[in-house]
């Protein structure tokens, strides 16, 4: 189970910092490169030095949930490998690249859809009352 959680949020960091880079400035269809300092919906923009220090012990945060839950190891290893694909980005760069535009949503990447798809895993293992 270890492994699948580790290998899991490394493939997920992966393929963010892949598309990331094969996708700067690229703008064609769903894809439209842009760039957030701020976190979710563009929320608290200008705003990186915060938000790569809550990344950071948000990490910590994660690492350590998952040994006290390791049956969470899948929603867990999504949000590690959201969290440290952008925090990449904000250590790197100052901000968050982003690429998918579905036009009708704020523009995101796949760190950001890894991110929320382990929150809602992770918000229903809780509600299910199986963590």
């Amino acid at each position: 189970m270890k492994l699948k959680f580790w290998i899991i949020a490394i493939i997920i960091v992966i393929l963010d910092q892949i598309t990331k880079i094969l996708l700067q400035n690229k703008h064609f269809g769903i894809i439209n490169y842009a760039t957030n300092t701020g976190a979710a919906f563009s929320l608290f923009s200008n705003s990186t030095t915060i938000l790569t220090i809550i990344s950071f012990f948000m990490i910590g945060a994660i690492i350590y949930f998952y040994k006290k839950h390791s049956n969470a190891a899948i929603p867990l290893a999504l949000l590690l490998g959201g969290t440290i694909g952008n925090f990449i980005d904000r250590v790197n760069f100052g901000y968050v690249r982003d690429f998918i535009d579905l036009k009708f949503w704020p523009i995101f990447n796949i760190a950001d859809s890894a991110n929320v798809m382990g929150a809602i895993i992770l918000i229903y293992l809780i509600w299910k009352d199986k963590l």
